[in-house]
């Protein structure tokens, strides 16, 4: 399988609705790798990188994301895997 990294920016309610948390367990049951953050524009940044499959379902999640999110949009950059280790929520 190849492996792919994306970078995804979402937009919408998506901070202080345990977004970045949730998107941590859901690649954690995926087995993927990157991270995930709040930006100060009110969006949340994640990198993500894995099986493209994988990486694909967890692009579909966060299209919904948790329960009390409202996503609006989100972009999806596709860029060089780096060979992130482990999924962490970073500030």
């Amino acid at each position: 399988m190849d492996r792919v990294r994306a970078r995804l920016k979402i937009y919408g309610r998506v901070q202080g609705v345990g977004f970045r948390w949730s998107m941590q367990r859901e690649a954690k049951k995926l087995g993927l790798s990157g991270w995930v953050r709040n930006l100060p524009d009110g969006t949340v940044e994640a990198v993500i990188e894995g099986d493209e499959e994988r990486v694909e379902a967890l692009i579909g999640w966060a299209h919904q994301g948790p329960l009390l999110a409202m996503v609006k949009k989100v972009e999806v950059k596709w860029e060089e895997p780096k060979g992130e280790k482990g999924f962490r929520v970073t500030h």
